[in-house]
């Protein structure tokens, strides 16, 4: 039996049946007692990220993130809500941005009120490893032009409620994943309401999301 992606999450999954990537927000203390086994994401989040500090924490994840274990870069991105201005997260970002295309692994990412200022950064640095939006709840016409621009998105607990999500769920036209974020909600019930959305079975669900997530990783 296939299991369920999650793709993104701050939580330890304990279902066997689930194969969880835990988001990890890079520290010094991360650096000594990184997981070596389990699949992670780890990158600079911006509401942590100090442009004072950003010369040594990428000392940090430049090895860090060379681990097998490590799937993607991340969560990284911009947030014009919180933490540093917008300017010094766009240095911190492209800084994760250029390591993610020497490692040639894809970026799980955080947008809050800046998309702008992240596509016209990937399409300044010419970036080409995948880019996955986490968390998207967005205006249809947002998803477009953000999937045009070569992005990915990623669904989470909002599915569940949300009229505006299922019609993007039927118009997608890139690969797409599912997740649990923070939430307390299981992923099996997002992956439940996905599949009704898209008129397939979970199982079906299960085999496209992993094919999605075989395109991406190199």
């Amino acid at each position: 039996m296939s299991l369920f992606l999650d793709i993104h999450t701050h939580k330890a999954s304990r279902n066997d049946e689930v194969e969880a990537i835990q988001s990890l927000s890079l520290t010094e203390g991360l650096f000594l007692a990184m997981p070596k086994t389990k699949p992670i994401s780890i990158g600079i989040h911006p509401w942590y990220g100090k442009l004072d500090e950003l010369a040594k924490n990428m000392k940090y994840l430049n090895v860090l993130a060379r681990q097998a274990n490590v799937k993607m870069i991340g969560e990284c991105g911009l947030d014009k809500l919180r933490g540093e201005p917008i300017g010094h997260q766009v240095q911190m970002l492209e800084a994760q941005v250029l390591l993610a295309e020497q490692l040639q692994k894809p970026l799980i990412l955080h947008c809050v009120k800046a998309f702008d200022e992240l596509i016209a950064l990937k399409k300044r640095l010419g970036a080409k490893v995948p880019m996955i939006l986490h968390g998207f709840n967005k205006k249809h016409e947002m998803a477009q032009q953000l999937m045009a621009q070569g992005f990915c998105l990623s669904f989470g607990a909002a599915v569940l409620k949300s009229d505006e999500m299922a019609r993007v769920l039927k118009e997608i036209n890139r690969p797409f994943f599912l997740e649990t974020d923070d939430s307390n909600v299981d992923i099996v019930e997002i992956y439940e309401r996905v599949a009704e959305i898209k008129k397939i079975s979970v199982d079906e669900l299960k085999d496209v999301i992993f094919a999605n997530w075989k395109q991406l990783v190199f």
